[in-house]
């Protein structure tokens, strides 16, 4: 045993494998995907690990482990449980025989994702368990919790830690190799294992009884607790507990209840914990989950408790809780004189404004741009999608009118041409999303009839959430050799009438591509290849010459590259963020930018 100051994610995975996990799968996708790397990180014999994918793939494979007696563990981000809610659905009816834990990272803010989803909503309408830590450490506690209460009671269970439980650090004391559970193996019952409608109907009655034995035993739970005894008391989960609790250390009267399991509700606990209690304030991040739950308490018990939170607009209804909206709203709650910072942040400037943009040689601006220049004076939709690629928004590209959800590029591309023929409709599409959820779209285009222009912006990776491998990269998570699956290939066999491949940085190929293919009716596809700036650079830097240099800034004007700035009129390359990708020098009408 030894101490290790990791991530929470770190912790979770380290919970997972001190539990004996025996299989491990998922899809990357912020504020979780250092979860499977933690555990790809320790030795870990007996334990399979694999990036899916999707997370619906993922949550599949992980369910077949569970129905093998084996302990799964199944990560992602909480729009990805929305991929994966058909099994998830299923499986709540179905069940598990060995210990099967989703890991939904949810993501107030939101900080990298389209949505503040609430997790704690999707375990209770798939009826199943969901743990809420507050720390690290109870993440590490809490997942291998998980795991026993999905064994006892054959049910997948949800462990719902939100970006700031993800990836704050402590110290884990953890072993420092791990084996896998031995399990029993899958045991052959078609009456058990395939779902039909009679079959549904049974085990639907049997969850909700059994759910009622669940919020018992959470009522016992040792991260659901009570300290102080004043009758206005404050009930907080997750995250949000460890700041009301850093607020109220000054306070010890003050009663504070901490609910780790939200769902189902620990009736017993939070009744017992709230005698005496006059008036609640429900601290909690994204929805008023809690806050309902006490309001049915209430009127079930018929309790003379004044509910406050998110509903009476005491709390906010949307974005991250911290400490300072602690010590604002709880201390406003209690009457407290008003709660000002003691730092005083009057005469501190403001922080500047740094806008998410494409890194300085990334080949998707040379892209964007290649499409750009084709399409310049005709009418065109450009669907854009979830990656990097998201940033081909920004000025002065401007490149991505929509961006709905992972996958919808392709599709969204195919309803702007059955609505506006005249138009020229094009989708943007990663190599990784393309695995993940694009092949699809792209069947859907062809059955179709779709006249749209596919453009897949391969950079070898799946770079935003961390450069994890794809099914195109030739390698996946265990190390083991596998073959490459082709892009061109696959989009061919799907019926796609022209494929090009195309070095996004040689600029001219580019731009005839897209002419080229945009004059073919029907589907066709542009795969721009070029690795990933951020794990192949470019040899060389580029420099402005300032004597050539006339200062007309189309350099910066049009492709908008965070190295290009000006200096006394003429443009200037900062050699500390420029990668010698030569987009720049290509632009440039006078040759006044070159190679060093």
């Amino acid at each position: 045993m030894s101490k290790k100051y990791v991530m929470g994610n770190g912790a979770i995975a380290l919970g997972a494998l001190s539990a004996g996990v025996n299989l491990v799968s998922g899809y990357p996708g912020t504020p979780s995907s250092e979860i499977i790397e933690t555990v790809n990180k320790y030795p870990h014999e007996g334990t399979y690990l694999e990036w899916s994918v999707n997370e619906k793939a993922a949550m599949e494979v992980a369910s077949a482990a569970a129905y093998c007696g084996a302990r799964a563990m199944v990560t992602m981000k909480q729009v990805g449980l929305n991929v994966a809610s058909d099994p998830l659905m299923s499986l709540a009816y179905v069940g598990v025989k060995g210990g099967m834990v989703v890991v939904s990272a949810d993501d107030p803010g939101p900080i990298s994702s389209q949505t503040e989803q609430d997790t704690r909503r999707f375990a209770e309408f798939a009826r199943i368990p969901v743990f809420d830590p507050a720390s690290p450490e109870e993440a590490f506690e809490m997942v291998q919790d998980a795991f026993s209460c999905s064994e006892k009671y054959k049910t997948p269970v949800i462990l719902r830690p939100t970006t700031r439980v993800d990836h704050a650090y402590a110290s884990i004391e953890s072993a420092d190799t791990f084996k896998a559970k031995d399990y029993e193996g899958f045991v052959k019952d078609s009456k058990k294992w395939v779902i039909f409608p009679r079959l549904s109907f049974a085990n639907h009655a049997m969850i909700e009884k059994r759910n009622v034995e669940i919020g018992k035993e959470f009522s016992s739970y040792r991260f659901n607790t009570v300290s102080g005894t004043s009758s206005k008391a404050v009930v907080a989960t997750g995250v949000s507990y460890a700041y009301a609790s850093e607020f109220l250390k000054d306070y010890p009267e003050i009663r504070l209840i901490k609910v780790g399991t939200p769902y189902p509700l620990p009736e017993s606990f939070l009744l017992k914990a709230l005698e005496g209690v006059e008036e609640v304030l429900c601290f909690e991040e994204l929805s008023p989950y809690i806050e309902e739950s006490l309001l049915k308490l209430a009127g079930m018990h018929h309790l003379n408790i004044n509910v406050r939170g998110k509903l009476t607009g005491d709390v906010p209804s949307s974005g991250e809780n911290d400490t300072d909206s602690a010590r604002r709203i709880i201390g406003g709650f209690l009457g407290f004189e008003a709660q000002e910072s003691k730092i005083d942040l009057a005469e501190a400037p403001q922080p500047p404004a740094r806008p998410p943009m494409l890194c300085a040689g990334c080949p998707h601006r040379a892209s964007f741009y290649a499409v750009k220049r084709a399409m310049k004076g005709k009418k065109a939709y450009f669907c854009g999608d979830i990656g990097c690629y998201t940033l081909g928004n920004a000025m002065p590209l401007d490149m991505v009118d929509t961006c709905l959800c992972m996958g919808a590029g392709i599709t969204m591309a195919q309803g702007f041409n059955h609505m506006d023929s005249d138009a020229t409709a094009v989708s943007f599409t990663g190599d990784s999303t393309f695995f993940a959820s694009g092949i699809t779209g792209v069947v859907n285009a062809v059955y179709n009839a779709a006249n749209m222009l596919v453009c897949i912006l391969d950079n070898s990776t799946t770079a935003m959430t961390g450069h994890q491998p794809h099914p195109g990269t030739g390698r996946n998570l265990m190390s083991t050799p596998v073959e490459k699956i082709s892009i061109e290939k696959t989009l061919l066999a799907v019926g796609v009438k022209k494929v090009v491949t195309v070095d996004p940085l040689d600029l001219e190929a580019a731009i005839e591509a897209v002419k080229e293919c945009a004059d073919i009716e029907g589907v066709k596809a542009i795969i721009f290849k070029s690795p990933c700036v951020a794990l192949e650079k470019p040899t060389g830097k580029m420099k402005v010459c300032s004597d050539k240099c006339v200062g007309c800034m189309r350099c910066i004007k049009e492709i908008g590259c965070p190295a290009l700035s000006v200096s006394d009129g003429k443009a200037v390359i900062d050699e500390n963020l420029c990668t010698g990708c030569g987009l720049c020098a290509k632009l440039c009408k006078v040759g006044a930018i070159g190679g060093v």
